[in-house]
């Protein structure tokens, strides 16, 4: 009875032992498998952050058209007043994310664009602009929203890139929107309570941008000029008119001298031919 005893024990001891090691293995790799899972979700989502950190959400071509109608409808007659934009204003030059990328382009040719960080060469604009955001992304300053395109809106930027949505219906709620955000810019640019040039500046930008938003018509953006620029065809003429005036003149004076010698030689043989006449 008692070897029955112990012999069972025995038995019952094994299968316990048998029924604990296929748990434990079956256990054991899943635990595995969901550590390697966890470490390449982590990983996954490192990828994820890099990849988003080159992903700048402000559009550069709307950007640069801001930066040519603040420079052309509004720069010259912030200068004329002798004003200082305050860098607390969205159209200083300073809350233009790409505006250091801008200057350090180097247009050499009609088919030859230069940057102005590594100096390597490029046939268009578009792919300088790419190379930009591949090679020196590192130079935006990200970390603050300085997005010029925000403010098409408001500066007409859709007039100045396609003439086509001149055409097109007016909306009053979007045309309302840029109202609203222009006369934001004209009262943050340019305060009121900022003196007489400010005064004389905030009226100026309100006719310039903010009166053509509206859908009743009548009334054109930049109604108040532009910076006058100085053509290169009317440059190359003007130069070539300096040099060629002091030609012209010289061949003047040598065609009336010339003129001149011929009338006194045909003086001198008339002379000579009545005194050879008999008497």
């Amino acid at each position: 009875m008692g070897r029955s005893a112990s012999l069972f024990s025995m038995v019952l001891w094994l299968w316990v032992c048998l029924q604990l090691r296929p748990t434990t293995s079956s256990i054991s790799p899943p635990l595995h498998t969901n550590q390697g899972f966890q470490e390449s979700t982590n990983s996954r989502n490192v990828k994820q952050d890099q990849d988003g950190v080159h992903e700048v959400h402000c559009s550069r071509e709307r950007s640069r058209a801001a930066w040519k109608i603040i420079e052309e409808y509004l720069m010259p007659f912030v200068e004329k007043e002798g004003y200082q934009i305050s860098s607390s204003c969205r159209l200083h030059h300073e809350n233009d994310l790409y505006r250091d990328q801008e200057q350090h382009k180097i247009h050499v040719d009609i088919n030859e664009w230069r940057c102005g960080y590594c100096k390597k060469s490029f046939y268009a604009e578009n792919y300088l602009d790419k190379h930009f955001d591949n090679r020196h992304y590192n130079l935006l300053n990200v970390s603050q929203n300085k997005c010029l395109a925000d403010v098409c809106g408001a500066l007409h930027c859709d007039h100045v890139m396609d003439s086509k949505l001149q055409k097109t219906k007016c909306n009053p709620a979007a045309a309302a929107r840029n109202h609203h955000l222009c006369e934001s810019l004209a009262d943050g640019c340019f305060p009121v309570s900022g003196g007489p040039s400010a005064s004389r500046l905030h009226e100026f930008f309100l006719r310039q941008f903010c009166d053509a938003h509206t859908c009743t018509g009548g009334r054109k953006p930049f109604s108040r000029g532009r910076k006058k620029r100085t053509s290169v065809f009317y440059l190359c003429i003007s130069i070539l008119t300096l040099m060629l005036l002091p030609l012209f003149y010289f061949f003047v004076y040598l065609y009336q001298r010339g003129l001149r010698r011929g009338a006194q030689n045909f003086r001198r043989i008339s002379e000579s031919g009545r005194k050879k006449k008999p008497t």
